[in-house]
């Protein structure tokens, strides 16, 4: 993207980072790093190209329906270099502390470095008129074209469909009237949180380190700290993640020698709190279908001087065929991950409602499968990184309608019992977590037991 034989600079790094996530399909959250490592950039300038790359990423929705008032030509009819590098300027004009000449000027230098040189002038000039007006200016003009819904999926930059399924998910945890302030958060860059595996790491949380709100493993590291991943027994995990691990390991006491199945752990960090939980009392078995996956599994795994067994196989057919074999299982299920773009805000706009039947349906036969290898008296943990209603409610009502012998543990005694005083809301199927409450990921747990003698003579 730069001239041969000179270093790119900050913003031409993160305008190449924003042009490949969009024409490659690579997540920032992987390909920044390497970037960032690759270019030996000071903390000062790899923190400024951070901002860039997730900021515009976020607020992309926003920033396109401003330029579309700026620029002679659809948004979406640009080149794509172009178009990464007015959404940053954008970025630094209405939302980053960048002087307006630098904003414009700095961006338009980094234009002339890459692909997009051509079309310099033209980059200029719609930066200058994204630039005579406030943000809230621009607010109050788009406002009046539209509808408040359109406003505020626009605003938030998510796509209607999404708003309007979180929409619905709050509403069934007693929440309707919260979605602004969901919206909001997915806006924002979340706190990195790390977990302390227990019986693996320290007991006491380093000094400069904060715990999280809900988990009782859980840790905020100091910002830009990259030393709390060298700390023994410590991995990045969300809070909420740790939540679903732990309502499984307690949702009953555990009897030694009971086996413990991670039916889809990729990659891995759930698997690693359920292995120290188990401390070498139970059967630890896992399984990741996907060979990449499974490698995260066993990474994760690393240094966890517990035993434990990994399988890399189809888990329904795993589950299927050993009928009544595990205590425990985690069903952590594929979805649509609308539970996690606050921390992946690329998805946000590569997801379709066309995705959900063939997710649900894999969803219902994992269900069916970990039923059936579930022991009379086991419990199932159906987890979800989606607060949508067909991946979490209406997922185990289903389940439950299939399967008579089996019924709903109360999930929220369990959360509650781990971190007292957790808000909960009311939904009625298992726990819904969310970002602008509980500073997790839109988590859903689910807790079911099976009990023969309701379901005796039934088939399962």
């Amino acid at each position: 993207m730069s001239s041969q034989g000179a270093r790119p600079t900050s913003r031409a790094v993160a305008a190449d980072v924003i042009c490949r996530v969009e024409t490659t399909d690579a997540y920032a959250n992987l390909l920044l790093p390497k970037r960032l490592s690759r270019e030996h950039l000071t903390p000062r300038d790899a923190a400024f190209v951070t901002e860039l790359v997730y900021g515009t990423l976020r607020n992309q929705g926003w920033y396109d329906t401003i330029l579309a008032r700026c620029a002679s030509r659809p948004v979406a009819a640009l080149d794509p270099q172009v178009r990464a590098l007015l959404r940053m300027g954008a970025h630094q004009v209405l939302d980053m502390r960048v002087p307006v000449h630098a904003a414009i000027g700095e961006t338009v230098a980094t234009a002339k470095q890459t692909s997009a040189a051509k079309a310099s002038g033209f980059i200029n000039a719609v930066l200058r008129r994204v630039s005579e007006r406030t943000p809230e200016q621009w607010e109050s003009v788009i406002r009046q074209d539209m509808s408040a819904e359109a406003f505020q999926t626009v605003r938030h930059s998510h796509p209607v469909w999404i708003a309007r399924a979180l929409g619905a998910a709050l509403a069934a945890d007693g929440r309707a009237d919260e979605l602004d302030a969901l919206l909001t958060v997915d806006s924002l860059a979340p706190r990195v949180s790390l977990v302390r595996l227990p019986g693996v790491a320290e007991t006491t949380i380093p000094q400069g380190y904060e715990p999280t709100e809900y988990s009782p493993l859980g840790m905020y590291a100091p910002p830009g700290d990259p030393s709390a991943l060298s700390l023994v027994g410590v991995r990045v995990q969300d809070q909420g993640s740790q939540l679903a691990a732990l309502a499984l390991s307690r949702a009953l006491p555990v009897e030694p020698g009971q086996k413990w199945l991670d039916a889809c752990a990729g990659p891995g960090g759930k698997a690693a709190v359920l292995l120290a939980e188990g401390a070498g009392r139970v059967q630890f078995d896992w399984n990741e279908v996907a060979p990449h996956r499974a490698a995260l599994v066993r990474d994760t795994l690393r240094g966890i001087l517990l035993p434990h067994h990994g399988t890399q196989l189809d888990a329904r057919a795993l589950m299927s065929e050993h009928p009544g074999h595990w205590d425990r299982i985690l069903v952590d299920a594929p979805c649509s991950g609308l539970g996690a773009i606050r921390r992946r805000p690329e998805s946000r706009w590569r997801k379709s409602p066309a995705d959900l039947p063939g997710l649900t349906a894999l969803q219902a036969e994992l269900i069916d499968a970990a039923l059936t290898g579930l022991a009379p008296g086991g419990v199932l943990a159906y987890v979800t990184c989606s607060p949508h209603l067909a991946e979490t409610q209406r997922q185990v009502e289903s389940a439950l309608r299939r399967h008579p012998g089996v019924r709903l543990l109360d999930t929220a005694a369990v959360i509650s019992a781990i971190s007292p005083g957790i808000p909960l809301g009311s939904q009625r199927a298992g726990v819904q977590l969310w970002p602008h409450i509980h500073h997790s990921d839109a988590m859903f747990i689910s807790l079911m037991t099976y009990e023969p003698e309701v379901s005796q003579g039934a088939s399962r």
